[in-house]
């Protein structure tokens, strides 16, 4: 089975064969992002990690303090299910999820979704970890990893997908998260985290793994 990179990699491709200039575009405003270091910003290591309470998908508040009550924490933040590279992230965790419960951790993934947009209800129904809701991308925000959309992907999303982000994000028409990983203690501290701002990167459910191992075994 080919990991995420590789899968991340294969979808990368398509999309350069499919659209072209699209693509350029797109390397062109990572570059810049990591020119001007989006998200330098982030919560580091071995600092407390900001509280949140947001909504799951029926509406009901979790917050990190009730989380950490059950152990160690993965957080890692989306762009919404309209992302085809957060989708094989999702579902590349989901593959590991046992591995990760097995370790006494727990997966907890946030997007600015509305809760009962993220993910269809077939799809909730098959994912085993928590899904929250920052609509107002405060809490990536709180992170430091969220994220202006350039106008041109906000152009493309809106003509050639025809997605609406204030729509999807209840108002939040142009702040998304850098997708980030973080591991956070029981005792609330980052321990280990993964960020780029290249969209088409994450970080490999493999390496969480082996850092929850190194970490609290």
């Amino acid at each position: 089975m080919k990991n995420l990179k590789e899968q991340t990699e294969e979808k990368v491709e398509m999309g350069r064969k499919a659209n072209p200039d699209f693509m350029k575009g797109v390397d062109e405003i990572i570059a810049q992002a990591k020119v001007f270091q989006e998200g330098k910003n982030a919560i580091e290591v071995t600092k407390i990690a900001p509280e949140f309470n947001l909504p799951n998908a029926k509406g009901e508040l979790v917050s990190l303090t009730d989380l950490l009550k059950e152990g160690s924490l993965i957080v890692t933040f989306y762009r919404g299910s309209w992302c085809p590279y957060c989708n094989l992230q999702l579902k590349a965790l989901q593959s590991k999820l046992s591995d990760i419960h097995a370790l006494g951790a727990q997966l907890v993934a946030i997007s600015p979704e509305v809760p009962d947009e993220s993910f269809s209800k077939t799809d909730i129904d098959n994912m085993d970890f928590i899904i929250l809701s920052d609509q107002n991308a405060q809490t990536a925000s709180n992170y430091g990893v969220a994220w202006e959309v350039p106008e041109f992907l906000l152009e493309h999303m809106k003509n050639d997908r025809n997605l609406n982000l204030e729509e999807i994000n209840n108002g939040n028409a142009n702040i998304i998260p850098i997708p980030a990983t973080f591991i956070i203690s029981k005792q609330g501290v980052v321990v280990w985290r993964y960020l780029d701002v290249d969209y088409r990167t994450r970080a490999e459910p493999d390496d969480i793994i082996e850092e929850l191992k190194r970490l609290f075994n």
